[in-house]
């Protein structure tokens, strides 16, 4: 992808070269596929050098042929050639690696089971309330923080948004990812199964019922698109988090409303936004005005009559 990248920028700039690889580049994008899925790694470590070679080649052309291109056209390739020398220079056990040519900003995130090890993007925490399940809070934390040191920042957050009900976050249930945080989220309780023998029954129920906040995060990525962020940058990343928990906030709220047999709510409202329509129209009649209905017969007669 960065040689293809590379490529289609330095032509799009008026650079002509000598080699873009495409051909190959593209059987060897297919045959590392194969035996990554195969695992015939000695097979794959052959083509990734391979790889590595043909883009080492492009980016030293580029470099070579760009300047005497003006500096209009050379500072949006040199973005590009930055990013891909990254990548091409970085080694399977760096630190701070580059995973995707577009998105610099993502991050290999440990995930600890065996089905997905591992996923890419940036580390989101969610509040969500005890009883109800309703997210009261969900926030982005680029550079993969320790789980512990995200716990004050995500209840600040989860504190402005309730401010206006005039409730603050008591107790917060997590688990073992947020040991030795408790002097930081003072004076909010910390709760977690690593204080067993202190917990009382109450609190050993409480925690029992944390468990609900794995579903909700599995339905915030499957129904509400958290899997994937289609926004740029840390700013898109933290924007994404907020509109996907508002996603699952209202679902979540339609759902209560079938549940409890709500709908008088709805026929209420409509009634009501009638009887402002009609205030409206005769207050409009009184002051000389035509009323809105008046207007929509005047425009209609005169689209039928054309």
């Amino acid at each position: 992808m960065a040689r293809e990248k590379i490529a289609r920028l330095a032509k799009r700039a008026g650079i002509a070269l000598k080699l873009t690889h495409e051909r190959e580049g593209k059987t060897l994008r297919r045959r590392a596929a194969g035996y990554a899925h195969a695992k015939q790694f000695k097979r794959l470590k052959r083509v990734l050098r391979r790889q590595r070679t043909i883009l080492g080649s492009l980016l030293r052309e580029v470099r070579r042929k760009m300047t005497a291109l003006p500096q209009s056209a050379q500072d949006p390739l040199t973005v590009w050639l930055h990013r891909a020398e990254r990548l091409h220079a970085q080694k399977p056990h760096d630190k701070g690696k580059l995973y995707a040519l577009h998105a610099p900003e993502v991050e290999c995130i440990g995930k600890g089971n065996a089905r997905q090890p591992y996923e890419f993007g940036v580390k989101v925490s969610v509040a969500v309330t005890h009883r109800h399940g309703l997210m009261v809070g969900a926030r982005s934390f680029p550079g993969n923080p320790y789980d512990g040191h995200t716990l004050a920042a995500q209840l600040e957050q989860t504190g402005t948004l309730l401010q206006d009900i005039g409730v603050k976050p008591s107790t917060a249930m997590v688990d073992l990812g947020y040991r030795g945080v408790d002097a930081d989220i003072a004076p909010v309780q910390l709760v977690h199964r690593g204080k067993s023998k202190t917990l009382t029954t109450q609190q050993r129920a409480w925690l029992r019922r944390r468990q609900a906040v794995e579903p909700a995060i599995g339905h915030l990525k499957a129904d509400h698109r958290m899997d994937r962020c289609w926004l740029k940058g840390s700013e898109g990343d933290a924007l994404h988090a907020v509109l996907c928990a508002a996603g699952f906030n209202i679902r979540w709220l339609l759902r209560a409303i079938a549940r409890l047999g709500l709908a008088g709510v709805y026929c209420a409202l409509a009634l009501l936004a009638l009887v402002v329509q009609r205030v409206t129209a005769a207050m409009a009649t009184a002051l000389g005005a035509p009323s809105p209905s008046t207007l929509r017969r005047r425009w209609g007669s005169v689209g039928v009559g054309n």
